[in-house]
C-alpha cells in the first residue's frame, strides 16, 4: 500500500471555484436564458471573476477539469 501515483499535473492546474447563484439574483439575460431553472452554477477564478455559469455542478465540474483546472466546490 505504499506506492507512488503521478497525478499528473493537476497540483498545478489553477484553481477555481463553483458555487450555487439563485437565477433571481442574476441580471434579467440570465435569467431570459434560465430555462425555468431556479438555481445555476458559477465558476469563478482565483480573483474571484466569473468564469462561467452553468446547468448544473456536475456541468461545473465538467468544464473546469476540461478546461485543465482544478474546481473546488464553495458553500
Amino acid at each position: 500500500m505504499d506506492h507512488e501515483f503521478d497525478f499528473g499535473d493537476e497540483q498545478n492546474a489553477p484553481i477555481v471555484y463553483v458555487r450555487p447563484v439563485m437565477v433571481a439574483d442574476l441580471p434579467e439575460e440570465f435569467r431570459a436564458h434560465s430555462e425555468g431553472l431556479q438555481k445555476l452554477y458559477a465558476v469563478h477564478g482565483e480573483d474571484g471573476q466569473r468564469l462561467a455559469i452553468v446547468k448544473d455542478r456536475r456541468l461545473a465540474f465538467a468544464l473546469a477539469r476540461q478546461n485543465d483546472m482544478q474546481p473546488v466546490n464553495v458553500h
